[in-house]
């Protein structure tokens, strides 16, 4: 594709948005501030787009189109975060030769804020995902795999802290269970903990120790499951926990339009969103505060890679 045509469908694409309008009458104090959240998930090393003759996803994703789009956003609000709900590696050809190099290079230079881990992180074995970490210029958060016995011991915080127009966020991770779905010896020692009761305590870390205005779970335990109703989702968490007030979700590779609005243990909304899988989509919250840091609306809606 020329490059002028590129510029100009990647331009387009960023008009390609579904907006709530919830209260946004709220926002209308210059003391005010508006976050955005962009976050892909399940990208599984595609690196350029789909060719002209792949049926519904002809012409769409690849990473300069993201890094077009994720640019206008920002030059629209610097107070961005760029997150990701893991399955990062395995997919395409570029996972086979360079291991997962390639991913988190094109992650640093699209400067990504932040990452979770998924099951498909471990392809090559936890050494193999080690072995990319200086690739990567942006944190990994994962709460509930416990590292302490592997390599990965001290490279994978539970939780990362920003601050952004003066709003205190708190972004935690959450995996899924590795055994069943990796093979024991390529994750070694790494121990799966319960993911509710480590939600639990990280949102209360965060909402009362850390005092974050907004808190955000990135998740890799999937949507929901229909029929496995006892397995934990991001639907079964977000009616579990409290303080939670995004959960970005992977694994399933569900596409919402717009995020399901749950009910948590208090009674509170909580959001929940994924982005299908492959870099076709971003998705892109907006968060409204008042003068005093309080929430008091959001708009949402994917963008078009």
């Amino acid at each position: 594709m020329k490059r002028r045509n590129f510029i100009q469908k990647t331009a387009a694409s960023t008009a390609l948005l579904s907006m709530s309008g919830l209260g946004l009458s709220s926002f209308s104090n210059s003391k005010a501030s508006k976050i955005t959240i962009l976050h892909t998930n399940d990208v599984h090393s595609h690196i350029e787009p789909f060719g002209p003759n792949d049926g519904d996803n002809a012409n769409k994703g690849g990473v300069a189109r993201r890094a077009s789009l994720i640019e206008n956003v920002r030059n629209e609000n610097p107070n961005t975060l760029l997150l990701d709900a893991g399955d990062i590696f395995q997919g395409t050809p570029y996972f086979n030769f360079f291991g997962g190099e390639v991913e988190f290079k094109l992650m640093s230079m699209l400067k990504y804020d932040v990452a979770t881990i998924g099951n498909h992180d471990f392809d090559n074995g936890i050494e193999g995902l080690y072995k990319q970490l200086p690739h990567a210029n942006f944190d990994f958060v994962s709460a509930n795999y416990d590292f302490s016995n592997t390599i990965m011991d001290t490279h994978v915080k539970p939780y990362k802290l920003f601050n952004k127009g003066g709003v205190k966020i708190g972004v935690f991770g959450l995996g899924i269970e590795l055994l069943g779905l990796v093979n024991k010896e390529a994750f070694k020692e790494t121990t799966y903990l319960d993911p509710i009761e480590i939600a639990q305590d990280m949102s209360r870390i965060l909402k009362e120790d850390e005092q974050c205005n907004l808190i955000i779970c990135i998740s890799h335990l999937g949507y929901a499951y229909k029929n496995e109703p006892n397995k934990i989702s991001d639907l079964k968490l977000a009616k579990a926990t409290k303080n939670i007030d995004l959960i970005i979700g992977g694994h399933t590779h569900t596409f919402l339009d717009k995020p399901t609005v749950e009910t948590n243990a208090d009674g509170k909304k909580v959001l929940v969103n994924q982005v299908g899988c492959y870099g076709l989509y971003v998705g892109k919250i907006d968060f409204y505060f008042d003068e005093h840091s309080k929430q008091t609306s959001f708009d949402e809606g994917p963008l078009i890679v």
